[in-house]
């Protein structure tokens, strides 16, 4: 709390004495998408107030590349401090009551400050638009992003905000879609509220609720006081081109809010890369299987430490879904009730759950080891999954027996005398016939057992596997969802000693 705190006529062109402001930050679903102006799609943010549109801000930076492609949908905005008159379709004049609204790279400037919208890939860029808003008088930035999960990367989203605010003073106010969308993409969510290079409020990375958030209480004069004794910003600021403003007559603070204690700073709890692992897929896993309306997964365990700690991921997932039960979310329940179709279920332990909705399957060989069948029947045990053993040697000589029919020749291993071309063809053919196999048992091992539904299939290829080719085609490669398929064997091999310990499965130290 400031005492005595100087009186400043602000940017707004009012008087404001030691202003704090509450800011709330949601992050759930985009509130940006396709706006058509003039003919032209561009992606948009839409700012709106008691149903009125305020502003539509069109991105000014495509992200296209990676696993993004928005230069194929949208068209960026190249008319920098330019606004447009737009006019909006009739439905959406019945509603907000407006024939038009301001189009373009534009501000907002309410009574008591000015707030302006980054959107995404916008705060990637080396010339940031917040840099030229902080400079011209701009004291909140939010941004609606959608940045997917990757292992280590909120190092980078918690540098990038902290430093937005760090240089140049003002809040940043970072929100990020959570889910999947029928991709292979998890978003991850990781919101958060930065003030003058700190951070004063953080959302879950990983979490199983649709809408999550973020409060925090700020003191608008802690900007202007950090801005104000930086000089050479303040030469800087005093030659920048000028933004659009638009009027809104609303109010973020009242003088009632100077005896409201300001929210302090924190230190960012990051998880480790084995805590990603653990969390992220599972989310994502979860994500996918309630929007898929199945009944569950089918996983190939083979033994080997790729299927294991996929088998894992799942397992984590199911803790996840029970934790959040605990917590009386009841979207979880409703839908944990949905996929094992039964409105009455209620999960009494992650195994119990894991039972419900995930099938391991090792599909043995003459040429399998008793070591990997009882590695991977113990791991079964342990997180609970319904475990199945079919031998699919049958199905492999069968299809052998087409080729022998055909040539009169009759391949063999390496170990009984055939050649490398011999060895790695039935090795292959053995491979395949696992995802076959694979498929049919998840589309009609529940109807066998008189349950309704079908499975997705996981695979388990990690990423190296994908990167260098070295895997067969069709086998384990091929799946409905690879919840590793973005993972490295040496992180792999860490997740699994952690998982050793936190979910305490023994069965991996074998």
């Amino acid at each position: 709390m400031q005492s005595a705190a100087p009186n400043y006529i602000t940017g707004q062109g009012q008087e404001v004495v030691n202003v704090r402001c509450r800011l709330q930050l949601l992050t759930t679903s985009q509130d940006r998408g396709p706006v058509l102006h003039k003919n032209v799609r561009y992606n948009c943010r839409v700012l709106f107030l008691n149903k009125k549109i305020l502003l539509i801000r069109p991105k000014t930076a495509m992200a296209n590349g990676g696993n993004y492609r928005e230069l194929r949908w949208f068209t960026p905005w190249s008319k920098p401090r330019e606004v447009e008159e737009h006019f909006l379709p009739r439905t959406i004049q019945k509603i907000t009551g407006q024939e038009t609204v301001p189009f373009g790279d534009a501000v907002l400037a309410t009574k008591d400050t000015c707030i302006g919208s980054e959107i995404c890939e916008e705060l990637w860029l080396p010339n940031s638009p917040h840099i030229e808003m902080g400079l011209d008088g701009v004291e909140i930035f939010t941004n609606s992003s959608g940045s997917h999960h990757e292992l280590r990367k909120a190092h980078i989203r918690v540098d990038l905000v902290r430093s937005a605010t760090a240089k140049n003073g003002g809040i940043y106010l970072l929100s990020n879609l959570k889910g999947c969308d029928s991709d292979r993409l998890y978003f991850d969510g990781c919101a958060m509220i930065s003030l003058n290079g700190d951070l004063v409020a953080q959302g879950a990375q990983f979490s199983l609720s649709d809408v999550e958030v973020l409060t925090a209480t700020l003191d608008l004069e802690d900007v202007r006081g950090y801005r104000a004794h930086i000089s050479s910003r303040c030469i800087t600021a005093s030659r920048v081109t000028s933004f659009h403003r638009v009027r809104v007559e609303f109010s973020l603070s009242s003088f009632d809010d100077i005896y409201t204690l300001t929210s302090n700073p924190i230190q960012w709890k990051y998880h480790s890369p084995e805590e990603e692992i653990s969390l992220g897929p599972a989310c994502w896993l979860w994500d996918y299987l309630r929007r898929s309306k199945q009944s569950g997964f089918l996983l190939p365990l083979s033994g080997g430490i790729d299927s294991s700690a996929a088998a894992c991921i799942v397992y984590s997932m199911c803790c996840l879904v029970c934790e959040a039960i605990d917590l009386g979310n009841c979207e979880v329940l409703h839908d944990a009730r949905q996929i094992v179709n039964d409105e009455t279920y209620t999960p009494k332990s992650p195994q119990e759950f894991c039972k419900h909705i995930l099938t391991t399957c090792y599909m043995s060989t003459e040429n399998s080891s008793k070591e990997t069948n009882d590695r991977a029947k113990l791991l079964a045990e342990q997180i609970g999954s319904y475990h199945l053993t079919p031998n699919v040697d049958t199905a492999v000589k069968a299809i052998v027996g087409v080729f022998s029919a055909v040539t009169g020749k009759i391949p063999q291993f390496r170990a009984h005398g055939g050649s490398g071309r011999e060895n790695l063809a039935l090795q292959n053919v053995q491979a395949r016939i696992r995802m076959v196999t694979a498929y049919l048992f998840a589309q009609l091992s529940l109807w066998a057992r008189g349950l309704p539904g079908g499975l997705l299939v996981l695979g388990s290829a990690n990423v190296d596997e994908s990167l260098r080719g070295y895997m067969t085609k069709y086998d384990c490669s091929s799946a409905d969802l690879n919840p590793i398929g973005g993972i490295s064997k040496t992180d792999l091999r860490s997740f699994i000693q952690y998982s050793v310990a936190k979910f305490q499965l023994p069965a991996l130290t074998r």
